[in-house]
């Protein structure tokens, strides 16, 4: 079955072998050397290929302005609530050559660029292809688009200080404050992200927090006032985004065949919301 790369990031741009291939392997044990990009340093080549789950363009929430997101494959999480299940591996998505990822992106930049926008790298954790994403944020700056990293910094330390200089904003995602809940919840460890949040902290880059705020997972009010107090502290922090959980992913989680351990979570109501909002804001913090 063809794959297609136009739509949504909700959308399932699987083969049946893709599939198959996820359920089989969802929840071994994750060996980073089978799913990181161990492409040399310096790939200055335009037929240097990426995978890719899809891409869309108009996106407002990834960044300032009218985004085109890509959202490339392989990430080491293994989110409870991630609703794009099918982006954990990197051969799941289709290869894609930089030539022809810049092409497509062109089409838009002018576009882009009117809107103060630009390019976001999602996925999946793009820096599991980072040859690639480096190579795609390098010649986007060329064409004068702001660059944007969607994150988890579970592989921060593969980045050097000259490629976090080609970032020009980082969102982010810290799923709790808790080394417990964290690896609960995304089945890794905790230290990489904080180490990568105050590295960027050291360096002035900018960041967007993103917290999903989830019901009986990391709605904890202990929870929330430690990454509160962390996001204080990170100098270079411009907004703290509360992303309410949602069920939008959980058909996909079925179709694939993985157990779905939030199947009876509801979304925050608004108190809740608030009320974690409310722990930012005590901090001085912009919140979203």
């Amino acid at each position: 079955m063809a794959q297609t790369l136009i739509g949504s990031r909700y959308e399932l741009h699987l083969s049946r072998s893709s599939a198959a291939a996820v359920r089989a392997h969802a929840y071994d044990a994750i060996d980073p050397a089978d799913e990181i990009d161990q492409t040399g340093d310096d790939p200055a080549s335009d037929d240097l290929v990426g995978y890719v789950h899809s891409w869309e363009v108009g996106s407002t929430v990834d960044g300032p302005g009218l985004r085109f997101v890509a959202f490339l494959t392989g990430c080491l999480l293994r989110c409870q609530y991630c609703h794009n299940p099918d982006t954990w591996h990197k051969h799941n998505g289709q290869g894609v050559t930089v030539s022809r990822a810049m092409r497509q992106i062109g089409r838009y930049a002018q576009v882009l660029k009117i809107s103060r926008g630009g390019i976001t790298l999602s996925g999946g954790e793009p820096m599991v292809q980072r040859a690639f994403m480096m190579e795609i944020f390098r010649r986007c700056r060329q064409l004068g688009l702001h660059t944007c990293l969607d994150t988890s910094g579970r592989l921060g330390e593969r980045m050097s200080d000259a490629d976090l200089m080609e970032v020009d904003l980082q969102l982010l995602d810290i799923k709790s404050s808790d080394p417990g809940t964290y690896e609960r919840v995304t089945r890794q460890p905790l230290a990489p992200t904080l180490a990568y949040a105050r590295r960027l902290s050291d360096l002035g880059r900018p960041v967007w927090i993103r917290f999903v705020l989830v019901p009986g997972l990391t709605d904890d009010w202990d929870n929330v006032e430690k990454l509160a107090d962390l996001c204080a502290t990170l100098k270079s922090t411009e907004r703290v985004e509360i992303l309410r959980f949602h069920q939008m992913g959980r058909d996909k989680w079925q179709r694939l065949g993985l157990a779905y351990t939030l199947e009876d979570t509801q979304p925050p109501d608004a108190a809740l919301t608030e009320r974690v909002r409310g722990q930012f804001r005590s901090r001085g913090l912009t919140v979203y």
